[in-house]
């Protein structure tokens, strides 16, 4: 066997005809010809295929038994094969929580830079905040009404999982008596309930006071004892006189002056949309929430309210269902409107109680034939009506029905930027002097983010340079890498399954770029789709790239340029489907254009596809631009070399 060839024999995978061939290893190798003849068969079905199953083969037979079982391609046998790494235009991720940034590993680096050299400042605008003592701890203990019934707590544990009875005996005894475990108050030597795989905070009932003049030595004493056990962080829960309750944390780290804001120290999880400790609790860290439109409730204002202008209280017959008029006629009447107007001619405050509800409850008179019925009920308004109902419901046919009242808008919360006030709180110096918080950096595009980061450095102070040093490098590297592959106009919060699956092989190729590693068998499946003409060159260089660390690169293209470029072309065909399946031409370039072949003639020039002398006049916007547009993708504008005159897979 040859060190330096892989070699093929006897391949049988879906079309090919019984394919030997040999490529040589640490080189760029595109593998081209016409839609169907076998170039996805030879290189995924079976050159990735058998690699994929040797190395599963060679784990043992523990870790076998969650990867199951991978069948042995149609081939003879395969010699020389490399560690095989797939890049496809199908492995881009559909979680709707993974961006480019994050699948890129960038947001992770942004995350502990922010963490380590940003700065925190009031959501309020009161400036940067600084650390809290016991003295400023004490100070708003005595500001609060005298009689209050305060509870200083310690945190021991916070959103973390396991059943920690060590630690609720070490409480013990400590002295300690009483414990609140997720918000509920507890003795020590109860029996707590506590799942092991759920997430769980725990707090020490350190002291309990009746706010009065002369106590702030203990108060002191007690947020010192508070403060070692809950390694910074204290708690203060308590009630007022007349009964309302309120709880603040309070750090020995950051807290604000003047209003009294207070936030824990700035960590990695605290800027993770992923995590709670970071993500906006409004839509959970999504940016958008999917909720009742009343665009889409209402869609025709010249109807009455009570008589058809609300679509889900209606059956198909036109009829309004149920005894929806008639509350609807008790909402008009405590509002001071008549609910049979069209609604078009009711106010925008009278429509919010239709919409939102009332704090009052309404008068509601029903008829049955001849008697009638009158009672007060609650009105919450239409869109919880229909929200409660979508939750409750175990119908997908209901289920269904209500979506298409339903849109997915931006979280009026966090605005779309995913995260809570505090991780937004936390910045870094602009280009023109305004602070970036991490979601600011997040909606600029690759190449924008590329050059705020070479200058940043300069922005710094020493002690913030020193810190972040490592990870701005390490964020310039992977954008460096984004550029290269021709992905400037993506923005690093782009949602991962908006990607095109060109774009989504090129992230994924410059991920493995990053990740250095050689002596590797990458295959591509033509990624060159999607990226503009001029862009082209740098895809190109990035393969090459790739191939000068010491990797086999198998490319599925019909890119004249990436063919050009490459060590050795093979073509299968001569024709698709059932009419391809063989190597019809192999070697290198110039060996490749000596021999006749349906690629290489076009190559050559010999044969040429001709530009139509007409053309047909577009009647409106492309459907393919305008999706393009959409994406921020730019559709590829250039021909591609066809075979035979065929349209290229």
């Amino acid at each position: 066997m040859s060190q330096d060839k892989i070699v093929v024999v006897g391949a049988r995978e879906n079309n090919l005809r019984n394919v030997t061939v040999e490529i040589p290893r640490d080189k760029l190798v595109v593998v081209t010809g016409v839609s169907g003849s076998g170039k996805s068969s030879l290189a995924f079905d079976t050159i990735y295929a058998e690699g994929q199953r040797r190395y599963v083969e060679s784990l043992s037979a523990y870790a076998r038994q969650f990867l199951g079982q991978m069948n042995k391609p149609d081939v003879d046998h395969i010699d020389g094969l490399s560690p095989a790494i797939s890049i496809d235009q199908k492995s881009a991720s559909r979680n709707p929580r993974s961006t480019v940034g994050t699948v890129t590993e960038i947001y992770d680096y942004l995350r502990v830079l922010f963490a380590r050299a940003g700065v925190p400042h009031c959501p309020n605008g009161h400036g940067p905040i600084a650390r809290q003592t016991t003295d400023t701890i004490v100070d708003a203990v005595s500001a609060l009404p005298e009689g209050s019934r305060l509870q200083i707590l310690a945190p021991i544990v916070r959103g973390r999982k396991g059943t920690y009875q060590k630690e609720l005996k070490e409480v013990q005894q400590a002295g300690f008596v009483r414990v609140r475990v997720d918000g509920t108050m507890y003795e020590v030597t109860d029996d707590i309930p506590m799942a092991r795989y759920e997430q769980h905070t725990i707090e020490v009932v350190v002291d309990r006071i009746v706010t009065k003049p002369g106590l702030e030595r203990r108060v002191a004493e007690s947020v010192e004892t508070a403060l070692k056990m809950g390694k910074g962080m204290v708690s203060l829960f308590w009630s007022e006189p007349e009964g309302t309750e309120h709880e603040q944390s309070f750090s020995e780290h950051y807290a604000c002056a003047e209003c009294g804001f207070s936030m824990p120290e700035p960590e990695p999880r605290l800027f993770s949309f992923n995590s709670p400790y970071g993500a906006c609790p409004d839509c959970t860290g999504l940016g958008t929430k999917t909720e009742f439109d009343p665009a889409k409730i209402i869609t025709d204002p010249t109807l009455p309210l009570r008589d058809g202008a609300i679509r889900p209280f209606v059956y198909k017959s036109g009829e309004t269902k149920e005894w929806w008029p008639d509350v609807l006629d008790g909402v008009g009447s405590a509002c001071g409107f008549d609910a049979s107007l069209p609604v078009a001619e009711l106010t925008e405050e009278q429509m919010a109680s239709v919409w939102n509800g009332l704090p009052d409850r309404v008068e509601v008179k029903v008829e049955y034939g001849k008697t009638s019925r009158t009672f007060k009920t609650q009105w919450n308004g239409v869109l919880e009506v229909l929200q409660k109902k979508y939750a409750s419901t175990e119908s997908e046919w209901v289920r269904a029905d209500l979506n298409q009242y339903r849109s997915t808008k931006p979280c009026g919360t966090c605005h779309g930027k995913r995260l809570k006030p505090e991780s937004l709180s936390v910045t870094l110096p602009g280009a023109r002097g305004e602070q970036c918080s991490i979601s600011d950096l997040a909606e600029l595009t690759v190449g924008d983010a590329n050059d705020y980061f070479a200058e940043l450095p300069e922005r710094l102070d020493a002690r913030q340079r020193k810190i972040g040093e490592r990870a701005v490098k390490e964020v310039q590297e992977r954008l460096r890498f984004l550029v290269d592959v021709g992905l400037v106009y993506l923005t690093l919060d782009r949602a991962a399954n908006t990607l095109a699956g060109g774009e989504a092989q090129r992230i994924r190729l410059a991920t493995q770029i990053g990740s250095g590693l050689m002596g590797c068998l990458y295959i591509l499946d033509e990624p060159s789709i999607g990226l503009h003409q001029r862009d082209n060159a740098r895809l190109i260089q990035t393969l090459l790239r790739l191939r000068n660390l010491g990797n086999t690169v198998i490319v599925v293209e019909h890119d004249e340029e990436t063919m050009r470029a490459a060590d050795w072309l093979i073509d299968l065909g001569p024709g698709g489907g059932e009419h391809g399946g063989y190597v019809v031409n192999e070697g290198p370039l110039q060996t490749f254009l000596a021999k006749s072949s349906p690629t290489s003639n076009y190559l050559n020039g010999t044969e040429q596809i001709q530009v139509p002398c007409q053309r047909r006049q577009p009647r409106g916007p492309h459907p393919a631009a305008t999706s393009h547009k959409k994406n921020g993708s730019a559709p590829k504008a250039r021909a591609r070399v066809k075979a035979s005159g065929k349209a290229s897979s």
